[in-house]
């Protein structure tokens, strides 16, 4: 019986680390990326170095996370454990860059990609008109949101069916280029060649090929999104680290020096949809399985960011961040249709504004702004709360080099793009007002009372929602419950 318990544990941590971890940091910025990182970087070689050493960087931020989730096991990841180290303020900070930055811009870039691949092939020799691809984008967030808003089922066997679009297309580009290689087509591979930068990069271009790297490593703390629903976290978030961190870096590597042994650099910066140039190369007349596949892939990462976004912003309105709206659901099919229509609306609106590489820029600097405010938050609680059982304690130097590295890169990314980087970050401080004005006054007039009552009743009438649980009074913020 405890062989048998043991091998069912085995099976259930390897079903769980391929559907949800492994399949969502291989997303679909490595088909988005390679363009940026090249750019920045100046040179295939140093492109290459910046792929190996951003799954190094993701590696050490992912033991950090190890550490606070089954320190605080709580779900709810960054937001949680900043809100209970720091407070509700730097906590709302997060939940509202989030909410208003992260995911709704993650979303545009991947909806973004999506047109590009799928209109690509009927534009061969020019970009795809901007009208086109924004409408085209516009109508897959949408029907995605419709479908997440109909039924939890149905968006789950979305994200299940479509991942196989991006693993088929991976696959693919990492045999043909191999083959490739194989056969001797990797000049701009060789060392004499490879390190001939296009450009001079400075220390602030090298800082944002690393956040244009970052946005395809995204994802890599996913876990802690779901701590309370892992199996023996103490075992199994370690293990998925060292599984998956490895493996992701060196697929994404792999698929990099495939692009290289059938595209000059020069081809890779010209072309608009990387993957379609590689295929139209090398596949010959079966070229169009590669748009299909990445729009399969996108199209799914789209649908899986939506869920995940909703599932937050839902998380941020039970905790009392949030209108308590976006805490309901619908009666029959218990969606969060309230949360799913704010962060569909947020893409939108995200979408008219910027490209898709000032928009990676953008959200990646927000990004690692928030992955370093919870790893210093780390080393914060281990002079607040040092006897604190810690089933996995990782080494100082862990968090210590991931800080100095995080430093380096945002202060160098706002050198170099100052009005990118800093519109997200002015967007963030945004928050303090709403904050003190939307949840920490309390005694509001009762004129605004009343006001935020009927605005919540007619989107309960429009959306038939309600709050899951019986009592919407146990609904607390998460500073009140950590109090008692």
């Amino acid at each position: 019986c405890v062989a048998l318990k043991k091998t069912h544990m085995i099976a259930d941590f390897y079903k769980y680390f391929l559907k949800r971890y492994f399949s969502n940091i291989i997303g679909s910025g490595i088909f988005i990326s390679p363009k940026g990182v090249l750019d920045h970087a100046g040179s295939v070689g140093f492109s290459l170095i910046v792929w190996v050493l951003g799954g190094g960087i993701c590696a050490l931020g992912s033991l950090c996370y190890a550490e606070l989730g089954v320190t605080i096991p709580k779900s709810g990841g960054d937001y949680s454990y900043v809100t209970e180290i720091f407070g509700g303020l730097v906590g709302f900070l997060l939940l509202w860059s989030a909410v208003l930055i992260m995911y709704p811009t993650t979303l545009a870039v991947i909806a973004l990609t999506f047109s590009n691949y799928v209109l690509q092939p009927a534009f061969p020799n020019c970009l795809p008109p901007y009208i086109a691809t924004r409408l085209l984008s516009t109508t897959c967030v949408m029907f995605l949101t419709w479908v997440n808003c109909s039924s939890v089922r149905w968006g789950t066997r979305i994200q299940d069916i479509f991942t196989v679009g991006k693993l088929l297309a991976l696959v693919l580009i990492i045999v043909v280029g191999m083959v490739q290689i194989a056969n001797g087509h990797y000049d701009a591979l060789e060392p004499q060649t490879a390190f001939e930068f296009i450009k001079d990069p400075s220390v602030g271009q090298i800082a944002l090929a690393f956040l244009q790297a970052s946005f395809a490593y995204s994802g890599w703390n996913f876990l802690n999104y779901v701590t309370e629903e892992v199996v023996e976290p103490r075992k199994n978030l370690p293990r998925a680290i060292y599984i998956s961190i490895p493996l992701v870096t060196l697929v994404y590597t792999l698929t990099n020096i495939a692009y290289f042994s059938s595209m000059s650099p020069q081809e890779l910066l010209d072309s608009n949809a990387v993957a379609v140039t590689f295929g139209e190369k090398l596949l010959g007349v079966f070229s169009w399985v590669m748009p299909i596949s990445v729009a399969l892939s996108t199209f799914g990462g789209i649908n899986g960011y939506l869920f995940t976004s909703s599932r937050l912003c839902f998380s941020g309105a039970r905790e009392g961040h949030l209108p308590y709206l976006l805490a309901m659901i619908h009666l029959k099919s218990c969606t969060p249709i309230p949360a799913l229509l704010v962060c569909c609306t947020a893409t939108i609106v995200i979408l008219c504004i910027g490209d898709t590489h000032n928009l990676i820029n953008y959200v990646s600097f927000i990004n690692y702004l928030s992955y370093g405010v919870t790893i210093a938050g780390l080393l914060y609680y281990r002079w607040k709360k040092p006897k604190l059982v810690r089933p996995i304690k990782v080494n100082l130097l862990v968090p210590c080099s991931y800080l100095v590295f995080w430093a380096v890169l945002l202060g160098f990314s706002l050198y170099s793009e100052p009005v990118v980087c800093g519109m997200g970050l002015v967007i963030m401080l945004t928050g303090v007002p709403i904050y003190f004005i939307g949840v920490q006054w309390k005694n509001k007039p009762h004129w605004i009372s009343s006001a935020v009552e009927r605005v919540t009743y007619l989107g309960q009438r429009l959306c038939y929602v309600v709050f899951p649980q019986d009592d919407p009074s146990e609904i607390q913020p998460l500073t009140e419950k950590s109090e008692l």
